[in-house]
Formats: C-alpha cells, sequence, structure tokens
C-alpha cells in the first residue's frame, strides 16, 4: 500500500497544483491576449497568458485577484482565466442584474424592470459613423448644468405644438428668418433694420400709430409735404 501511495504521490501533488489562486502585481495589454504576471504560491510568481471573453475586455489593477490554471497540469504552462477585484466591485446588486464598472465610479448598470443607468464622472463620447437614431416611448429629457450645443449642416424638428421658455433672451443670429405662417407678438415689436409689409390684404392698425422724426407716404404722396387746391386758387401749405 505504502508502494502504491508513493507510486501515486507525484500524480496527487500535480493534480493539487492544477488550480491556484494568485495576485496581480503587472500586466501586460499590448500583445494579442494580455499577459498577466501573478503572485501564487509562497515564493512563486509567474507570467502567464490571460484569456477573457470575446467582445469584453480589460486591464486589471495591481492587487487584483486571479485563478490561473496548469494547463495539462503543467506549472510551468500557466494561464488565467479569471480576474476579479474585491476592492472596487458593485455590489448588492439584485438577482438578474450586469454591472460593468471601474474602480474611479463609473459605471453602466442593467436593472431590473429594465432600467438601465449609466454613471460617467467627467465626459462622454459617442462615435457614430452613420446614422443614430433614438425611439423613446415617453419622453427625452436633457438637464445641462451650463449648454446644449448642437452643429451640423442642417437641423430639422417635427412636432405638434412647440414651446421655448427663456427667462432672458432667445436670440436668431441669421440672416434669414422665414415664417410660414400667422406670426402673433403679444408684447412689442422693435425694428432696427426698417420694416417691409408685401402681398395679402396689406397692413392694418387697430389702435394709433405714431411717426417720430419721419413721414408717412401713400405710393408717392407724402403725409407731412402733400398740399391741396386752395378754396381761393393756388394751393394749400404742407400740413402743419
Amino acid at each position: 500500500m505504502r508502494d502504491i501511495v508513493r507510486l501515486l504521490a507525484p500524480v496527487w501533488r500535480r493534480l493539487r497544483l492544477i488550480v491556484s489562486r494568485g495576485v496581480v502585481r503587472l500586466s501586460d495589454d499590448g500583445r494579442k491576449l494580455q499577459v498577466v504576471q501573478l503572485d501564487l504560491l509562497a515564493g512563486e510568481a509567474a507570467a502567464m497568458e490571460r484569456f477573457q471573453q470575446y467582445g469584453f475586455t480589460c486591464r486589471p489593477l495591481d492587487g487584483a485577484e486571479a485563478i490561473a490554471l496548469a494547463v495539462g497540469g503543467s506549472r510551468g504552462h500557466l494561464v488565467a482565466i479569471a480576474v476579479d477585484d474585491r476592492r472596487y466591485r458593485m455590489k448588492n446588486l439584485q438577482n438578474g442584474e450586469v454591472a460593468l464598472y471601474t474602480d474611479e465610479g463609473d459605471y453602466i448598470h442593467m436593472k431590473r424592470g429594465r432600467i438601465v443607468k449609466v454613471n460617467v464622472g467627467q465626459d462622454l463620447e459617442v462615435v457614430v459613423g452613420n446614422n443614430a437614431n433614438v425611439t423613446a416611448g415617453g419622453s427625452v429629457n436633457v438637464d445641462a448644468a451650463t449648454k446644449i450645443a448642437a452643429t451640423a449642416p442642417q437641423i430639422t424638428g417635427q412636432c405638434d405644438n412647440a414651446t421655448v421658455a427663456a427667462t432672458q433672451t432667445v436670440t436668431l443670429d441669421t440672416p434669414q428668418v422665414t415664417i410660414t405662417g400667422a406670426l402673433t407678438v403679444q408684447g412689442a415689436i422693435v425694428g432696427q433694420g426698417g420694416m417691409a409689409v408685401s402681398g395679402g390684404s396689406g397692413a392694418s392698425v387697430a389702435g394709433n400709430l405714431g411717426v417720430t422724426g419721419g413721414d408717412v407716404t401713400a405710393d408717392t404722396i407724402s403725409l407731412k409735404g402733400h398740399t391741396h387746391p386752395g378754396d381761393s386758387g393756388g394751393t394749400t401749405g404742407p400740413a402743419q
């Protein structure tokens, strides 16, 4: 019996060393497969390829924990198959929830109820090579602390009703503004570059019309400078 135990001892030793836990000390992300260096058994450090799921990749921080396998039971051929970091893992997820996260606190959390929460501490960049479409069954709300900017050769919008509520001013910096329907202004209209009206039934004013420092002309007849034939011949003077 002791002879059998002695013969099988190397086999049992290799079996016990097939799976190991380790701590990440270094990583190299510039190769086709990422390479990590792990501290394994006491005094044992080894560099090995790290296998990740297709389409997902990350680079672990020093101090993360890993599971290493000895391929064929050989400690000379180790591969890392899982890396986790208990220091930064998102906790208290509900059953079935999924999250992507970083040690800096950024995350994408796919929550129960088909809710997705994205948390970004600084900038969010989205690059689309062609078209981007957003379809919402409810509202789309954008709340910016400083500014919302859109730049494009053409910007169009289509809706039943549109409302712009500005607490200070609205400025349209453009050579031409065209309104295809009626325009209703509830406040004063101030025209600094003149005003021209044509077409339709002309212009009508309900109430007083004042002219300061100028004249009113109908065709070629001046309101201020026109004259009339006098009762006793000649013409009258201009309007006073």
